[in-house]
């Protein structure tokens, strides 16, 4: 049962379902930004997800943007409340159906109970992929498009730092830009992490704060930026061949990604997470959040500046 200052929280989320009785109410971990917790409500379990106070922005479009997976056959959890603009829980919340895995990619990649998983993983999230990507833009308004190219240089040149690597970067990428394919819904952040996995592989796909309009091949090459590989030896989070992955995808879109387009994308996601490691240390040295967590991904950049420097010298050759 729900106890102590859990218990108005309760009573609150019975009235907004429309139950007797909300129970085994537990907080979860979560990010800076929400709070998570998961409670049972007619013998069903749920995950109420709120947004913590002070923050800006709220959910935006991310329920809608998650129902419309969801009705696409994308592996997420199913919405049931859409509070984006409910003042009944104080804040911004959404309620889904709970969905069972494991979230944490060491585990993932390493504990014997997901060996099944890891083997069929990088064609399932090559399917799940070319699904989201297949989402209506007008049946979620609201969306931005983003130059993301654009939107990292600026925030390079904001923290004022010299890093010629990630400069160079710029440079590669501006020059050797290709060509859209499309405009349509994109993760954002689709990877190892954020996505829950079980015995029989992927159960969900997770975090749609970041879902934009773009390009859909930013989606497979942020999955294959060294970083979310986790210490995997095989590009396609760590697990599967670039093969595998295109397969996979263009059984379900129609059409097979261009290796040097999602090189292209790779290359910027490598630098973009490069830029946020940066921030993130920033956050902690100027004393905005004191955090050992955000000091340790500061020291991380170099990794980044290592890893561009081989895939540029492997794009030259």
């Amino acid at each position: 049962m729900s106890t102590g200052g859990n218990h108005e929280l309760a009573q609150r989320l019975s009235v907004v379902l429309g139950v007797s009785d909300v129970t085994d109410l537990v907080r979860l971990s979560g990010g800076a930004s929400r709070e998570t917790w998961r409670f049972v409500a007619n013998g069903e379990s749920f995950v109420l997800q709120r947004v913590r106070k002070g923050t800006v922005g709220g959910f935006r479009t991310e329920p809608l943007v998650l129902a419309a997976a969801h009705h696409l056959g994308v592996p997420t959890p199913e919405l049931v409340i859409n509070g984006a603009d409910s003042d009944a829980l104080d804040l911004p919340f959404m309620i889904v159906r709970a969905v069972e895995g494991e979230t944490i990619a060491r585990k993932i990649l390493r504990d014997d109970q997901f060996a099944h998983a890891r083997s069929v993983l990088p064609e399932q999230l090559g399917r799940a992929a070319a699904l989201l990507h297949s989402i209506d833009i007008s049946s979620v308004p609201g969306l931005a498009a983003e130059d993301q190219v654009e939107r990292y240089r600026d925030a390079l040149l904001a923290l004022g730092e010299p890093h010629p690597v990630f400069e160079a970067t710029f440079r590669w990428l501006q020059h050797n830009q290709p060509e859209s394919i499309k405009q349509c819904v994109v993760h954002g952040d689709f990877r190892l992490g954020n996505i829950m996995v079980d015995s029989n592989g992927l159960s969900a796909v997770l975090d749609w704060e970041l879902a934009h309009v773009g390009d859909p091949m930013e989606d497979l090459g942020w999955l294959c930026v060294r970083a979310w590989r986790f210490g995997g030896t095989h590009p396609a989070a760590g697990l599967g061949t670039y093969d595998q992955l295109f397969d996979a995808y263009e059984s379900v879109a129609g059409k097979r990604p261009d290796h040097d387009v999602v090189r292209w994308w790779e290359i910027l996601g490598t630098l973009k997470w490069g830029i946020i490691c940066i921030s993130q240390a920033a956050t902690h040295l100027n004393g905005v959040v004191r955090s050992h967590e955000l000091a340790a991904i500061g020291r991380r950049v170099c990794e980044n500046e290592y890893d561009l420097i081989d895939l540029l010298t492997e794009s030259v050759v």
